[in-house]
């Protein structure tokens, strides 16, 4: 399998524009702006804390070691907090069993496309969990919270729209994220280069042997 291209189904760049777009469809064609507006404001603040966990580690180091933890996954935060909720979309006029198979199936593919990041070596596991749970507290919480109903709508529209989504990754760039962050982190914490993984191990070694090296 090709896992470079299934990582890029969780890039920001396909999924915020999808996002965007459902969130109009519930609102205008659905009638459930309600849930359209929890569903972002949860995706939003996912966003910032997965945004907000690479700066701390980047501009100053804040991890986890014995997690080998530098910051969510975003591919695994925005697969799991978008895709299941397209699914419930494309599904509207469907039997409820088939509805609950489709959310069943994006999140799915979120978790492939979580799994995608371990297979080319870009986050740790807890990285990769961690991101797939936050991207799943913000869809489950709007779609419970704020359920979608049946409504008179043509079916095959956000069918064709997540077919179009899925080719746009093959038809654009690689996403800059993850360079405007590092930009970022580096441009606040005042330093000339972003914190590692090989820093925050070695930082926990010194310290470790600074401690023995005490005691003894």
């Amino acid at each position: 399998m090709n896992w470079q291209a299934v990582s890029r189904l969780g890039e920001a760049q396909l999924l915020l524009p999808a996002a965007l777009i459902a969130a109009g469809w519930l609102t205008w064609r659905l009638g459930a702006g309600a849930t359209a507006r929890t569903w972002l404001a949860l995706l939003g603040m996912a966003i910032a804390l997965t945004t907000f966990s690479k700066l701390a580690f980047m501009g100053w180091g804040i991890g986890v070691a014995s997690l080998d933890f530098t910051g969510f996954s975003g591919h695994a935060m925005f697969a799991a907090a978008v895709y299941p909720v397209l699914a419930r979309i494309a599904t509207v006029q469907a039997p409820a069993m088939l509805q609950k198979m489709a959310m069943a199936l994006g999140v799915s593919l979120a978790l492939v496309i979580a799994l995608s990041r371990l297979e080319i070596q870009a986050h740790s596991l807890s990285e990769v969990i961690l991101g797939s749970l936050l991207g799943l507290i913000a869809s489950g919480l709007a779609l419970r919270w704020h359920p979608v109903s049946s409504a008179p709508s043509k079916p095959w529209t956000p069918a064709i729209l997540l077919s179009c989504l899925a080719f746009i990754p093959w038809q654009t760039p690689p996403a800059l994220t993850h360079r405007l962050v590092t930009q970022i982190a580096l441009s606040l914490s005042h330093r000339s280069h972003p914190h590692t993984r090989a820093d925050l191990h070695s930082h926990v070694s010194n310290a470790s042997w600074l401690l023995t090296y005490r005691l003894g």
